[in-house]
């Protein structure tokens, strides 16, 4: 396995690229609710990006037909965009988006509440969130993406969720998916992390069961018991003194 570290004049780039995967989220919360299709918010993500001098990594990725992954209820990611995808209230939606500026990639996934939602699905999303931000806490220099991944896990373990097993995170760069790859749940990785490497982390818990099928659209991943998924990611830079967030604004 090889880790490309990035240099300054790198990481400089890929922040571009994250602030304005940033600006899409933003976009997203405001426009996100019931009412909306799927395919509104894919075409306002789209218009952001482009007017940010960026491109849509997703699209065309693989054949992806779309700007974002958005993924509703018990679609756990990859979800495409369409015009038949109506929310309403109680819904939950992951967001997934890359852009890529001057070659580089930012990349980073919320997961937002369509108007009020249970209480259940609330846990949900606080518990992916709070799964991220403990496995960040090990992303810095000599630290073990062990830990990572160990973190994540711990996580949803108090909450008694679900780990999604078949995907996670990678790194990124000039590319949307370079090594390492990251689980969301312990394995015997030993990489040390080291600065200038550049990660997505990535977590995605069910309320339900671990399992996932994927549809006939051969993208779109569901939880084989229905149940919904909550989906986390921001793009982070290893240092030594701790994770630098690069999908936020600047």
């Amino acid at each position: 396995m090889s880790v490309h570290r990035k240099s300054k004049f790198e990481i400089n780039l890929m922040k571009q690229a994250g602030n304005v995967v940033a600006l899409v989220h933003a976009a997203m919360k405001d426009a996100i609710k019931p009412g909306v299709t799927t395919k509104e918010l894919d075409d306002l993500a789209y218009k952001i990006i482009k007017a940010n001098k960026s491109d849509p990594t997703f699209l065309g990725y693989h054949g992806f037909p779309a700007s974002i992954c958005a993924s509703v209820n018990e679609q756990v990611v990859h979800g495409i965009p369409s015009n038949d995808v109506i929310l309403k209230e109680g819904d939950i939606i992951s967001v997934d988006v890359g852009a890529t500026f001057k070659g580089f990639v930012g990349d980073s996934a919320w997961t937002y509440a369509v108007g009020e939602i249970s209480e259940e699905k609330q846990m949900l999303l606080k518990a992916t969130e709070e799964s991220l931000f403990a496995g960040l806490e090990h992303m810095k220099s000599n630290d073990r993406l062990e830990n990572v991944s160990g973190a994540i896990e711990d996580v949803a373990k108090k909450y008694k969720l679900g780990i999604v097993r078949q995907y996670g995170g990678h790194g990124v760069g000039r590319n949307m998916h370079e090594d390492p790859f990251v689980f969301n749940y312990r394995t015997n990785n030993s990489l040390i992390l080291q600065r200038g490497m550049t990660i997505a982390i990535e977590p995605m818990l069910n309320l339900g069961c671990d399992e996932v099928d994927v549809l006939d659209d051969e993208w779109t991943v569901v939880t084989r018991d229905g149940k919904a998924s909550g989906h986390f990611e921001h793009t982070v830079h290893v240092t030594d003194d701790g994770p630098e967030i690069l999908t936020k604004l600047l």
